[in-house]
């Protein structure tokens, strides 16, 4: 199989490029486009440059792959019967490519899946020598992924910022911040995040069109104060609160912040650890142990005083009393029952005046 060579290629913006993997002339049709391009397109770093000819310094277009979901064979047949085709989805929407031939295509979606999952796939047929190019492919891109976190700044945002910060702010990166307005369309479709050179900041916002479509939009800072929306007619704001309000106002609405309502545990949870074996265990505490029990009875005397309700009715042996002091409920009533030892002594006593009585009577 001829596949083509990678060769460096000094001066203009290609020189300014990741390492190149791999390139080839592809035929390609975005989501928009109606009619396909031959274009030469080469696979650096983590991303594809398309250019109109493989002599240009200068590309057209360019595709990050960071949105990549799945490459999917396209069986319909093309007016050049060798040619062959697959579909490059993306979070934003569908890419049609055309290689030369089968084995063209199968290389290709070789690279693409090992620059986006770091591993060789092992779901294509290749040849040795192929699956060896793939494997120094693999730990080149790991290797660049790496000086590339080196070079970057340490905070997420080294500017400092002025005024207050909105509550969308969040300390993500563009695709995190693509995941969470997917994850929670309720919660907004607008965030403002840090700018990948950590110099600037960033607009990522989501809308519904047959599928998610993200737009970007650079802040940037001014030194004399306040901050600019970079599009093709500058948008001047003194803070970064105007800066989402512009946002809002430009598009009648259709745009709103991103407030996520972080979630509250529900239960109350302990971690112990086992004096035995020293296991730690997480543990989840019942609701019953922090519930207040009822209020214990006060005690007055030899006197046992016990609540009633008022629907029960009391005792024979108990008379009903309101203790001296305290108002009187109209739903529940205070009853003073003797003490049962007492009561026994009351009885023997009464039985003996009883006794005397009729003797004396006799």
């Amino acid at each position: 199989m001829a596949t083509a060579p990678v060769k460096p290629r000094p001066g203009g913006t290609r020189a300014q490029l990741p390492p190149c993997y791999y390139e080839g002339y592809l035929e390609k049709r975005g989501p928009k486009e109606k009619v396909s391009r031959r274009l030469w397109t080469c696979l650096c770093g983590n991303t594809l440059y398309f250019f109109n000819s493989a002599k240009d310094t200068h590309y057209v277009e360019k595709l990050d792959l960071s949105g990549f979901v799945s490459l999917i064979d396209d069986c319909s047949r093309d007016r050049n019967l060798e040619a062959a085709r697959v579909n490059l989805r993306m979070k934003d929407g569908e890419i049609k490519l055309t290689a030369p031939n089968l084995e063209a295509r199968e290389l290709w979606k070789g690279f693409l899946y090992s620059v986006v999952d770091l591993a060789v796939p092992t779901t294509l047929t290749l040849l040795p020598g192929q699956l060896h190019m793939l494997k120094e492919v693999v730990e080149k891109e790991r290797q660049r992924r790496k000086r590339s976190l080196s070079r970057a700044p340490s905070s997420p945002l080294s500017l400092p910022l002025v005024g207050e910060i909105p509550a969308c702010f969040r300390p993500v990166s563009r695709t995190e911040a693509e995941v969470l307005l997917e994850r929670h369309p309720d919660s907004g479709n607008m965030l403002l995040r840090p700018g990948r050179d950590g110099t600037s900041l960033a607009v990522t916002t989501r809308q519904d069109l047959n599928g998610s479509v993200f737009r970007h939009y650079r802040v940037t800072q001014k030194q004399q104060g306040g901050y600019i929306i970079d599009v093709e007619n500058p948008i001047p704001c003194p803070t970064l609160h105007d800066v989402i309000n512009a946002l809002v106002e430009k598009t009648a609405g259709t745009l709103q912040p991103f407030l996520l309502e972080e979630p509250y545990e529900e239960n109350i949870t302990y971690i112990s650890s086992n004096d035995e074996n020293g296991e730690r265990t997480l543990h989840c505490a019942p609701t019953s142990m922090f519930s207040r029990g009822p209020a214990l009875p006060p005690k007055a005397g030899p006197e046992r005083w016990t609540l009633r309700s008022q629907t029960k009715s009391p005792s024979p042996s108990t008379r009903s009393l309101s203790p001296p002091g305290s108002p009187s409920s109209p739903l529940r009533r205070l009853v003073l029952s003797p003490s049962p030892l007492k009561q026994t002594a009351f009885t023997e006593e009464l039985k003996q005046k009883l006794e005397k009585r009729r003797t004396s009577q006799d």
